[in-house]
């Protein structure tokens, strides 16, 4: 099986990120190349900006950086805005990314990707870290 190609809400990473974090396992399944994390230019942004303001600077430089280098992120360059998250546009850059990136989910748990849920074209897979966790549990067993 082929690692899931994945695009994570900010929220998710951010709560990922701790070591002592009980989503640790999802940036530990980036570092080890379980899954393929897409972003665009616009969601490293956000991350850095999230995570310097929850963390610091130092912190948020050092996310971006490993994330910007490593073998199992992939950059995923924007051509055409869906706008397919009416509720927040703000959340429109992880849609996009997702359907550009064919990507296997979209991981939040965020309910203004709700609506995402009903779109039938593109159609975006999305997972609340809880759906996502049991998936790759499933997927893990199998292999």
């Amino acid at each position: 099986m082929t690692a899931p190609r994945i695009v994570l809400d900010t929220n998710i990473l951010i709560a990922s990120i701790g070591r002592k974090s009980p989503f640790r396992w999802v940036f530990d399944s980036i570092i080890n190349g379980r899954v393929l994390l897409c972003v665009s230019n616009d969601i490293l942004f956000e991350y850095e900006e999230v995570i310097a303001r929850k963390a610091g600077n130092h912190v948020a430089e050092n996310v971006v950086n490993f994330l910007t280098v490593s073998p199992f992120t992939n950059k995923i360059d924007i051509y055409f805005n869906f706008g397919l998250s009416g509720e927040d546009p703000s959340d429109n850059k992880f849609a996009d990314c997702a359907v550009s990136a064919n990507a296997d989910f979209l991981v939040s748990n965020d309910r203004h990707f709700h609506p995402l849920k009903k779109i039938e074209f593109p159609k975006i897979n999305l997972f609340t870290i809880q759906e996502f966790d049991a998936f790759m549990n499933g997927a893990l067993n199998e292999r």
